[in-house]
């Protein structure tokens, strides 16, 4: 297996990654904000405010798009099962 192959499988992998994580950070950082928006309106100041849309925003998105999500991961991994034998070589 050449560098160049190891680094690409890297890159493929840090993509996948993003991939798989960026619905779920966008959907908290929005629920973020729109908490901390309105806790700068009403001048309510607690921390705890923020976790709970948080968390329920993130088993959301994980709920709607899980299967997506998970079918992704399936491909990825089936692709790097099929190609071991080339990169062995």
């Amino acid at each position: 297996m050449s560098p160049d192959m190891i680094v690409s499988l890297g890159q493929k992998a840090l993509e996948m990654t993003m991939i798989l994580a960026m619905p779920i950070l966008l959907a908290t950082f929005l629920v973020g904000l729109a908490v901390s928006i309105f806790q700068a309106a009403t001048q309510i100041q607690e921390m705890t405010l923020a976790y709970i849309p948080k968390i329920v925003a993130a088993m959301v998105t994980i709920f709607l798009l899980g299967g997506w999500m998970m079918s992704k991961l399936v491909d990825f991994t089936k692709e790097i099962m099929v190609n071991i034998p080339i990169w062995i070589r």
